[in-house]
């Protein structure tokens, strides 16, 4: 997806650094935390150290959390200074337990505060399907980048956008019936932490009580013997450096070949009276659908079963009429990547060596402000071609901070699509 994450109200960022991204929305008088940072939980029974570890490597300084459970167990993160509070409802776990019935969906309510976006595929809240735009333009871009995907539940959007199939529905009876979970803090003492501590405090507590007793009742009176105590030197604590968004790439190399090969594995299954729609692919795997025209539900179950594939997430919708699958991709490694030319004469190079083989390409410079005030610049960029991505991959992995965002295919027109990030200095 092409999209700024942040804006700066100048175009150098030394003042008046502004983010288009809100924290919270208030509904019938009770406020709501967004834009956390969703990812998956793999242990249930103990959560708190895959939370602090994604706190210190995904998502620096985080320090509160939330925990959705359900078919699909995740957590999200977020950090205090920011806006957020410890004790505070969170919006994204309210509106997924109301809408539980509903596998796949993607929202955009407008409140008083912005528009919030949510995404949810195969129940699962996508790491930046909870963001609260201040800016209206940004939250409709967002969601029409993500109808590209096929099969959703429900699309839900203003009534005033004017979207084809999609429905307003109001937010507030929504999040009302949904579950009450609330930002807890990372660092807090749990479990057996909790009752060991406990259990140290009544010990230290007995022993000074009677320590107390002895002192006052035992001990002869003695004069005190004045020493002149040192001032305590309190040591600065050094924040660690700033984890800067191209040291932790995923290969694009790996990622093209890992796309091309998923995506060319599930054209070839061809339920019979079913048609296949377009397919997306991230690091997160490939999502594709196929749409009944005259076949039975039982063939399409049955052409998956015998592709030999192993699939993350299969839905059928309550119709029957379409099917909707998510394969995953091999592990990729991540690698640093930094980059090597200021944001002009990157766009200069593009150009002229697209220009050079004669093949379109849309590029948009865009910036990115980190939670510590760090600017960041990169140019974002869409590539429509026939040729698949192992044809690409050596002329796009030339550019050093490449980041490959999504690769989409379309059968019927045998069109293949790229998005990606390159940095800038």
């Amino acid at each position: 997806m092409l999209e700024e994450a942040k804006f700066l109200d100048d175009d150098e960022g030394n003042s008046g650094a502004k983010r288009s991204w809100g924290t919270s929305i208030t509904v019938d008088g009770t406020t709501f935390a967004t834009s956390l940072f969703w990812q998956p939980l793999q242990n249930t029974s103990d959560p708190f150290q895959e939370v602090e570890d994604a706190s210190a490597g995904v998502l620096e300084g985080a320090d509160l959390f939330c925990i959705k459970g359900g078919k699909a167990p995740q957590f999200g993160i977020c950090v205090s200074h920011e806006g957020y509070k410890s004790g505070e409802l969170v919006a994204a776990v309210a509106l997924a337990t109301a809408m539980s019935n509903v596998g796949s969906y993607v929202a955009v309510f407008k409140t008083p505060q912005g528009w919030w976006y949510t995404c949810i595929r195969n129940d699962i809240i996508l790491s930046d399907g909870d963001m609260l735009f201040l800016n209206e333009e940004e939250a409709k871009n967002q969601f029409m980048s993500m109808l590209a995907v096929p099969d959703w539940g429900k699309k839900i959007a203003p009534k005033e956008w004017g979207i084809e199939d999609t429905e307003e529905i109001e937010v507030t009876e929504l999040l009302e019936r949904g579950a009450r979970a609330k930002l807890q803090k990372i660092k807090g003492l749990r479990g057996t932490k909790l009752l060991l501590v406990i259990a140290i405090s009544t010990i230290v507590g007995l022993w000074l009580i009677s320590s107390l007793v002895n002192h006052i009742f035992l001990t002869p009176t003695v004069r005190p013997v004045m020493v002149p105590v040192k001032p305590k030197v309190v040591k600065k604590i050094e924040e660690p450096p700033e984890v800067k968004p191209w040291e932790k790439v995923t290969n694009p190399a790996m990622l093209m070949k890992e796309c091309y090969e998923g995506i060319s594995s599930l054209i070839k299954i061809l339920p019979p009276g079913w048609k296949i729609g377009e397919l997306s692919c991230t690091a997160g795997g490939v999502a594709t659908g196929w749409q009944r025209e005259i076949g039975r539900l039982s063939w399409a179950r049955k052409a998956l079963d015998d592709s030999g594939l192993t699939f993350s997430g299969i839905s059928f919708s309550g119709d029957g009429n379409s099917l909707s699958a998510t394969l995953p991709l091999a592990p990729i490694e991540q690698l640093p990547s930094p980059p090597a030319k200021n944001i002009i004469d990157l766009q200069n190079q593009m150009n002229d060596q697209f220009q050079a083989i004669g093949h379109p390409i849309t590029l948009q410079a865009a910036t990115f402000t980190s939670p510590r005030g760090t600017l960041y610049r990169m140019l974002n960029f869409g590539i429509s071609s026939t040729y698949n991505p192992l044809t690409w991959s050596t002329l796009l992995t030339k550019y050093s901070g490449l980041e490959i965002k999504m690769i989409k295919y379309s059968p019927d027109s045998k069109l293949w699509f790229y998005e990606g990030t390159i940095y800038a200095l």
